[in-house]
């Protein structure tokens, strides 16, 4: 509901800034804006500012200038100009209130008023928008002797004077009530300020507060400023965090300051555990990679650092017993992945035997499938799983970018295992440890791939046996004084709990149903894949490349060796393997990436070369014009002999004959040495008429003997 004289801030609207109501005339409402030194009435309808109210877009707010005055306390200066001034405002708005509230009609009201009084218009305004502005009383109209004073002097106040209203409780209490009002101010504040990205303090939010609803603006120059009202006016920070309190929203709060993923990973309340999302062994296994806090060299050359290696673990979420593991240089990616799914399944004993380390079935039991996998997007997803699904029965989730927490047992055993790496191994990672000047810890790198995995396995085996402190134990393990280790309660819950442990019989086809996926496609010159011709014995004797050319199968590959690949069967039991053709033999051994490599390679040489080719063609275009236009030139103007078409026709075969006996003398070899011609006389001469008719007569008859010999052997080709 809209009052008479309240004073109102409008949220969003910097120009707008607070207003006062001055007069409600139903359906009308007059205001004015309560910065500028001529602010003059202005009109709303009262059902709009009630909607604005209603939205939020104005809230109200402590009158700026509520203050108590006793004459005793002002002068006499005070007094008389207060006084003078009321007797301006008073006889006219009274008189003159519809005519000032019209904006057609206030400036002829404002010269007659100034007129009557003998003062300036300008200064009529200024009473007027003072009266409006300060609410409406004869004390609104005391000038502001108190702010006055130089920029950058301290204003000294009378002892006697007091700043303020009387204080509603002790001398020792500041603050004032907190009214709904107030409270629409806070909570304005803290969407803000407070729930932002920024992070804002509630110290900086309460500040804000009191620069947006507790202070008046002035300009020292062209600065602006701001003047907090003093502490009988204001919400005291204590008030302020009380109902913040009161009214808070942790869970927003957090959210919109920080994100939701930062909310859901480390500050969501935990009212349950992992095991209870589980039947027994095998209802759910956890897969994550994590990179090693620890440098390796090559197994070739100690004096190599090679980096630092990628361990994949799967974990059992009911005993967290670790059933699958891969320490190596893949991933993160589908092929870690793929190797630590594929250990997964492995006899232990077999897999610890390979690095020398013998252990006992009892030690190390798991090698079975489970009934679902909870893993990253970033592995699983993008890839065929559909065949691990369907042929197995497997359950894919994938969690939620950057949900470490929802994989949350086997990310906190990677940080166990962290940090005894980071004790333990030479090589390790010490951040902390490190200042200028000293060693860099990756030069201490000593263990290669394969020490790195057997420390790994003895850790595996170490974990299986450790007791779980924190593990919920059910009331009958308790009753049978079960140890919360995780080989006690894998056994434990193979005997007493139904699970969905599955043993795989043939390992090759998991394997199969584990590859990455590609479309090949048939093709006369074989099966083409990644730019590679495979071959096999199926396709040759089912006559493939002529009954299927073109078409597209499905096959599986190793990216890690791309000498065969393989197309499954319809039932995903069984395969035919594809061999490299000798037309793809240079790539024998090779793996993917090195042949993207080098077709990548070999492209860009092809793009290379085929800019020179085009430069090349051009430029020989160019010289065969030159040569064409050249001799049609000399042709056209060569004098024209008066020999008719067919003449010309007809002697081709002569002509020929006679330019191939001019080109035999030019091109005949000469073994000889040839003497280096001297330079000659040149001697002038006057030719005798009958001499150069004689030179005449035997060019003629040089010409004839041609055409002879010409004749001759024209008659030898008939």
């Amino acid at each position: 509901m809209i009052f008479f004289n309240q004073v109102y801030q409008y949220i969003d609207i910097e120009e707008k800034n607070r207003i006062r109501v001055i007069t409600i005339d139903n359906p009308i409402v007059y205001f004015v804006d309560l910065i500028g030194n001529t602010s003059m009435p202005k009109k709303i309808l009262l059902s709009d500012i009630e909607t604005e109210l209603q939205s939020g877009l104005i809230i109200p707010i402590p009158d700026p200038f509520s203050k108590s005055y006793s004459d005793k306390d002002l002068t006499e200066k005070q007094i008389q100009k207060r006084e003078e001034d009321w007797k301006i405002v008073s006889e006219g708005w009274i008189k003159f209130k519809d005519a000032l509230l019209n904006k057609k009609e206030r400036d002829t009201i404002f010269e007659q008023i100034a007129q009557q009084h003998r003062i300036a218009k300008i200064k009529v305004k200024r009473i007027f928008t003072r009266f409006w502005q300060r609410g409406l009383n004869k004390n609104a109209l005391l000038p502001d002797y108190m702010y006055s004073g130089g920029k950058g002097k301290e204003r000294l106040l009378s002892t006697e004077y007091k700043v303020g209203r009387p204080r509603l409780y002790s001398s020792t209490e500041k603050g004032i009530n907190i009214t709904e009002d107030v409270k629409k101010q806070f909570k304005y504040v803290v969407k803000k300020y407070y729930r932002k990205k920024e992070q804002l303090s509630l110290t900086n939010t309460y500040e804000y507060l009191l620069r947006e609803f507790y202070s008046d603006k002035y300009y020292e120059g062209n600065q602006l400023k701001f003047k907090i009202w003093d502490g009988s006016r204001i919400p005291t920070y204590h008030q302020f965090y009380y109902w913040f309190k009161k009214l808070e929203e942790p869970k927003l709060d957090f959210q919109l300051r920080y994100s939701q993923k930062e909310f859901e990973l480390n500050h969501r309340p935990i009212l349950s555990h992992s095991s209870l999302e589980t039947d027994g062994p095998g209802t759910r296994f956890q897969i994550d990679a994590t990179i090693a806090d620890v440098y390796l060299v090559s197994s070739f050359d100690r004096q190599l650092i090679i980096g630092r290696p990628i361990v994949y673990g799967v974990i059992d979420v009911y005993s967290r017993l670790i059933t699958g593991v891969y320490v190596g240089l893949e991933g993160p990616s589908w092929v870690g992945a793929m190797m630590a799914l594929d250990n997964m399944v492995t006899n232990k004993v077999d897999f610890c035997s390979k690095y020398d380390i013998t252990i006992e079935e009892g030690q190390w039991p798991a090698h079975h499938l489970p009934e679902i996998i909870i893993a990253d997007r970033g592995e699983f997803e993008g890839y065929s799983v559909e065949s691990l699904i369907n042929n197995f029965n497997i359950k894919i989730e994938n969690t939620s970018p950057y949900r470490g927490d929802l994989k949350g047992i086997i990310e906190r055993q990677f940080r166990t295992i962290n940090g005894k790496i980071k004790r333990k191994a030479p090589g390790a990672i010490q951040k902390e440890y490190r200042e200028r000047g000293d060693r860099d810890y990756r030069l201490d790198a000593s263990l290669n791939l394969e020490e790195f995995t057997k420390i790994i396995i003895h850790l595996m085996l170490h974990h299986n046996q450790k007791i779980i402190n924190q593990y919920p134990l059910e009331k009958e393990m308790i009753a049978e004084q079960l140890t919360a280790s995780p080989i006690h309660l894998w056994n434990w819950g193979i005997t007493n709990k139904k699970g969905n442990l599955q043993i795989v019989s043939n390992q090759t086809i998991l394997r199969l149903n584990l590859l990455p996926k590609g479309k090949a496609r048939i093709t006369r010159a074989g099966i083409k894949f990644k730019g590679l011709a495979y071959g096999s014995e199926k396709a040759l004797n089912e006559q493939w490349y002529l009954k299927m050319n073109n078409q597209s199968i499905e096959v599986v590959f190793d990216p890690r060796s791309m000498d065969r690949i393989y197309i499954p069967h319809a039932g995903g039991l069984s395969f035919d393997t594809c061999y490299l053709l000798d037309t793809s033999v240079q790539y024998k051994g090779d793996f993917l990436e090195e042949i993207e490599f080098y077709q990548q390679l070999l492209q860009e040489t092809k793009t290379q070369e085929t800019n020179k080719q085009i430069e090349s063609t051009i430029n020989a275009d160019v010289a065969i014009e030159s040569i064409i236009k050249k001799a049609v030139k000399q042709k056209k103007e060569t004098p024209v002999h008066s020999i008719s078409k067919v003449k010309k026709l007809k002697n081709i075969r002569a002509n020929r004959q006679a330019e191939k006996l001019l080109n035999r003398e030019q091109e005949k070899f000469d073994l000889g040495v040839e003497p280096k011609p001297k330079p000659a006389k040149i001697v002038e001469f006057t030719m005798l008429e009958t001499e150069a008719s004689s030179i005449k007569k035997s060019g003629s008859r040089l010409m004839e003997k041609l055409k002879k010999k010409r004749d001759e052997e024209f008659g030898k080709d008939k």
